[in-house]
């Protein structure tokens, strides 16, 4: 029985083509003993062939014995077999992941060099129908959205293929017993603790027992028609995610424009597109990580799980470069001497002109002229720091810094870059805007401060 719906997942999905080289992912356990046991006897129909993989995460105290399982199994059936073993635990905390998602990571890069190495075209991997089911009720008890329902993929790029996808845990464990084929199991598969084991042991039986015995079949279904219906709508956004995410010299930017022109349930479609393109998954990535960069403002960031840092900045979304924050400096200066700001490698100079004629050019980049007689010396040269106010020129009142940069563009991680200059308790300039209104140069002006950087 097992054999015969093995054929036909095999058929229905297209995952084998004759004289594939098949590298079979095998733990020791019920599942994936069972694959190997069934792609050994369809090897002649599709002219396979195939050799054994064994990751050993070392995680509990029967890992190794699981190890020599495999490998006295793989050499009973004539089969070469290749075994890594990595210390997941250690990997996990120097990578800060959790460990079922640093095993998962190594075990598949292991099956990927494996593959490559040898020469396999194929990986099999043990998941079943149950698998499948148990995978659906876990994304909606934690919460998911349409594109989480489609669970396992009995294919993925044409490279990782699940011919037990369509075949429950129960027929795997049947076969295995009249065959009277040894497996091993994995006591942490008892432990309650974890989610999956929960939904395992004691949510599908009750489902089963209390609503429907056939509720697996049902779920596998709903992560079938999922899948499906995803790909129609990856085919309708296409063209929209051609448009809105966009790559230049290595980097990949969201249109914010477009992406707020979006409905809703578009807009999410196309962060996750740009998300999947930024960091090559979307795993770890939550609704409300996605509703975060879809409603992120101009000039505004948003911190996503894996250190992951996007900015909004002239309409485009993209990752933020890691900047380190400026150092703090403080300097008094005399208007006179150079001022050199080492922290910044910048320098000021000042020079004091009388009268109104042949002064320069105002340029709030690179030079402020303001009225020296209004001034305190020495000025104090800082950081801008939180709660810093002034007024602007020609602004109807004082408004926070931070909120005047924000305007004006400038990115968070640099407004700490423009030096404050500061008279007694007042803002006279900020490098980069505006002089202050209350310091401006009038006609009854008798001395000017020509401030400009070098």
């Amino acid at each position: 029985m097992l054999l015969s719906n093995v054929r036909k997942s095999t058929v229905r999905h297209g995952l084998l083509e004759k004289g594939d080289k098949v590298l079979v992912a095998c733990s020791g356990g019920a599942d994936s003993t069972a694959l190997l046991l069934a792609l050994l006897e369809l090897s002649g129909e599709y002219d396979l062939r195939i050799a054994v993989a064994h990751f050993n995460h070392r995680l509990r105290r029967a890992s190794d014995q699981d190890e020599r399982f495999v490998i006295r199994l793989a050499r009973k059936l004539g089969l070469p077999v290749y075994v890594k073993r990595e210390d997941i635990r250690a990997w996990a905390l120097k990578h800060g992941q959790n460990i079922e998602e640093a095993g998962r990571e190594r075990r598949y890069r292991f099956l990927r060099d494996t593959a490559s190495r040898v020469g396999a075209r194929k990986i099999a991997t043990g998941h079943t129908l149950t698998d499948q089911a148990e995978t659906v009720l876990m994304r909606l008890l934690r919460g998911t959205g349409p594109r989480g329902l489609e669970g396992i993929a009995p294919c993925v790029d044409n490279l990782i293929i699940r011919p037990l996808i369509d075949i429950e845990r129960r027929e795997v464990e049947a076969y295995l017993r009249s065959s009277e084929t040894p497996h091993r199991e994995d006591e942490s598969n008892r432990n309650l603790d974890y989610l999956r084991n929960r939904v395992r042991r004691r949510l599908i039986p009750y489902l089963e027992k209390s609503f429907d015995p056939k509720i697996v079949r049902h779920l596998g279904k709903l992560a079938e028609i999922s899948r499906e219906e995803e790909k129609v709508w990856a085919e309708l956004c296409g063209a929209e995610e051609e448009r809105s995410i966009i790559r230049r010299k290595g980097t990949v930017f969201l249109d914010a424009r477009r992406l707020s022109a979006l409905p809703p349930g578009s807009g999410r479609r196309l962060v996750r597109a740009f998300l999947a393109a930024v960091k090559g998954d979307l795993r770890r990535f939550t609704f409300r990580d996605v509703e975060a960069v879809r409603l992120l403002a101009e000039q505004k960031e948003a911190a996503l799980p894996g250190n992951l840092f996007l900015s909004r900045e002239r309409g485009l979304i993209s990752v933020k470069e890691k900047t380190k924050p400026a150092p703090r400096f403080e300097h008094k200066w005399d208007g006179k001497k150079r001022l050199a700001i080492p922290a910044l490698r910048l320098s000021f100079v000042g020079r004091i002109k009388k009268g109104m004629t042949k002064l320069p050019s105002y340029d709030d980049r690179r030079r402020a002229l303001v009225d020296a007689g209004k001034i305190n010396f020495p000025l104090l040269v800082r950081n801008c720091r939180e709660g810093d106010r002034y007024r602007p020129l020609g602004s109807p009142g004082r408004k926070k810094l931070a909120e005047i940069m924000r305007s004006k563009g400038i990115p968070p991680g640099e407004r700490g870059r423009h030096p404050v200059f500061i008279s007694g308790e007042e803002i006279i300039w900020v490098s980069g805007l505006p002089i202050a209104d209350d310091h401006r140069v009038t006609p009854t002006t008798r001395r000017v401060l020509v401030i400009e950087r070098r």
